[in-house]
């Protein structure tokens, strides 16, 4: 079983993740970029914010997703594997940096994962102010410096994509209680996890 939990920066899912990892059993959590040795470079380079390319972006992140799926996910399909981010979130960063549709991305993204497609998506959605709140409580990355209006064209795109695959997916208003949110998870994945 593969799940993506997907959504832009302070959006709550790495906390979810956490919940779930401390109460079932023999699950693997992963996350992209950084889930391999050469994921950490990779997201070191990402989120410094030196690359002047956005094409040059796109690629280090389908280079890493190819690397992840190779080292982490192909290897362990026989668990349950949640992943912080995935191939959704680089077709939604990719599509706010570039003028590169959803077809030439999905088809790139399909290539790096081995045409293997995960068999969940959980999709954080939040709002403005929320977003506003949180980001003014941490120190900001490269992609977090882009600004409020970036990322929730970000989350726009993420909805888009999650719309026109062919994946089952929630979508969770991140703004809810912490233990809501866990709770639609576990009611929406039931036996799966």
């Amino acid at each position: 079983m593969y799940i993506l939990f997907e959504g832009i920066d302070t959006c709550g899912k790495s906390t979810q993740i956490e919940l779930l990892q401390k109460d079932i059993q023999n699950i693997l959590i992963t996350h992209e970029p950084g889930g391999t040795e050469f994921g950490l470079k990779a997201r070191e380079i990402l989120l410094s914010g030196k690359l002047q390319s956005k094409r040059a972006e796109i690629l280090l992140f389908l280079c890493d997703r190819a690397e992840h799926f190779e080292r982490v996910i192909k290897p362990n399909m026989d668990k349950t594997i949640i992943s912080d981010r995935g191939f959704i979130s680089g077709m939604a960063y990719a599509m706010a940096n570039t003028e590169l549709d959803f077809d030439k991305l999905f088809e790139l993204n399909m290539f790096a994962l081995e045409e293997c497609m995960p068999d969940y998506v959980i999709l954080f959605i939040t709002n403005r102010e929320t977003l506003m709140e949180r980001l003014g409580n941490k120190g900001l990355d490269g992609i977090e410096l882009r600004g409020i209006d970036y990322l929730l064209q970000v989350q726009d795109n993420m909805k888009t994509i999650v719309d026109r695959l062919d994946i089952p997916y929630l979508k969770i208003d991140a703004t809810n209680k912490i233990d809501v949110i866990g709770q639609q998870i576990r009611d929406y994945l039931g036996s799966a996890i």
